[in-house]
């Protein structure tokens, strides 16, 4: 009783608003009475029968008119009085310079969004994040913990700590708060011994790692303070090293080195730290959100050291294939120097199968918008090329080839557009409803939304 008590203290400038809209409710209930001659208010209602006049101009009429103005005044109290109730409520929920109706149909309509698990690394991932989230915020974003460079892999080797890098990414990817936060997160000193190099957001995942004393407890309070929507987790907590072999036999160790081998890489592995025995476990959130889910996205990113690092996690690959949910690869547009040369699209498929089994994946998402000769130039120098689309043998591994434009032409680099990516998503999944347990009414906000979103884009 104390805590609904608390609604009625002084200075939340809500009990106006409620003796308004009681009031109004009073009038609506006795015009309803007077008008159709109903005692409502048993003795109030014969009073007023009994007693009111109809002498003046207004009541010639009897109570009916009087009880029409009673309702409509009764009704306009109410519905103002109910309406300034809620935003009072409202506006201090999501803050003075956001609409309340357009917060609170955001709010509602993400949360009926398909449920999504996004499975990678890197810079890729978090493109395909930002373009999500403004369909869902039920999002699981399982993020590969094999890093070992920059600052990510100085603060494994000093404190022991998985990598930050890729899971501050996504954090900020998904993060629903203020712009000055997400840079703040993504700050890197200049300067400093010891900070030089070191992104903010990193620092501050290892700070509540060492407060929380674990690292998923660390994950989830940045969360809370970037407002994320959905959920950042690692595939697994346990340290490991990802080691790839190459076509010459020879073997390399370290994410941050295998892609500088300068040899094609046959197969990737992953190995425990000396002194640390047995397998990786997989961490049992990501396993639930997997069977849990209605979409499954793997990528964009490095297929060898950004994607498949999760799928060799023990658990990860058989909670996928046994999945009923769409189960989506987003392909590179480019490829990437030391570990796709040369690719087709159904090389990266291949590789994904090689190394998960068959049924990882049912359908791949490639572009087809041409790139700019001078952006195809660029790229040559750095002897990297656009992903041939080889739509024959890439359906003979049994995967369903879906083109189109992804392309982000407001990049200075050949990028992934989030919000084309997240379209594209969300029309398959509109596309394969009859396999899946929604209402109808999901669905068609689903679609009301892509329209809304596409007619944006139309507009800019």
């Amino acid at each position: 009783m104390r805590r609904y008590l608390r609604w009625l203290l002084p200075g939340l400038g809500l009990k106006r608003w409620l003796a308004v809209s009681v009031f109004g409710v009073f009038l609506m209930v006795l015009g309803i009475s007077l008008a159709v001659r109903i005692n409502l208010y048993g003795v109030i209602g014969a009073w007023l029968f009994e007693h009111i006049s109809y002498s003046a101009d207004m009541f010639r009429r009897g109570p009916l008119v009087v009880g029409v103005l009673a309702l409509i005044v009764g009704g306009y109290l109410g519905m103002f009085g109910i309406a300034r109730l809620v935003r009072a409520v409202l506006q201090t929920l999501v803050g003075p310079n956001e609409s309340v109706a357009e917060a609170f149909y955001q709010r509602r309509f993400l949360l009926r969004g398909p449920k999504v698990v996004a499975i990678g690394g890197g810079t890729g991932i978090p493109t395909l994040l930002r373009g999500m989230k403004q369909y869902t915020s039920n999002i699981a974003a399982v993020v590969t913990v094999a890093d070992d460079g920059g600052s990510s892999g100085r603060l494994r080797t000093e404190f022991g700590i998985l990598p930050p890098g890729d899971i501050r990414n996504c954090l900020v990817a998904l993060a629903d708060t203020e712009p000055l936060m997400e840079r703040l997160f993504q700050h890197r000193f200049q300067n400093g011994e010891g900070l030089t190099g070191h992104p903010f957001g990193n620092l501050f995942i290892l700070a509540m790692s060492e407060t929380t004393g674990n690292f998923y407890e660390a994950i989830r309070a940045s969360s809370q303070v970037l407002a994320v929507r959905g959920r950042v987790m690692p595939s697994t907590l346990d340290q490991v090293i990802l080691q790839a072999q190459l076509a010459n036999g020879q073997i390399v160790s370290g994410e941050s080195i295998i892609g500088k081998s300068g040899a094609a890489i046959r197969r990737v592995f992953l190995e425990r730290p000396e002194g640390e025995e047995g397998e990786a476990q997989p961490l049992p959130d990501a396993i639930e959100a997997i069977e849990q889910a209605e979409v499954i996205v793997l990528g964009p990113g490095s297929l060898y050291t950004s994607i498949i690092p999760n799928l060799l996690v023990p658990g990860i690959a058989d909670a996928i294939r046994r999945s009923k949910a769409l189960k989506v690869y987003v392909c590179n547009i480019m490829t990437e120097v030391g570990e796709t040369d040369d690719y087709a699209v159904s090389h990266h498929i291949k590789a994904l199968i090689d190394h998960a089994g068959y049924g990882i994946i049912n359908t791949c998402l490639v572009n087809t918008h041409p790139i700019s000769d001078a952006m195809r130039k660029k790229y040559l120098e750095k002897q990297s090329a656009p992903v041939h689309v080889d739509v024959k043998e890439s359906q003979r591994l049994g995967v369903d080839l879906v083109q189109g434009d992804l392309l982000d032409d407001n990049k200075d680099n050949v990028r992934h557009a989030p919000e084309k990516l997240a379209q594209q998503i969300g029309r398959i999944f509109l596309d394969r409803r009859l396999y899946l347990d929604r209402t109808p009414w999901d669905f068609l906000l689903l679609r009301q939304r892509l329209q809304d979103q596409t007619m944006r884009e139309e507009r800019r």
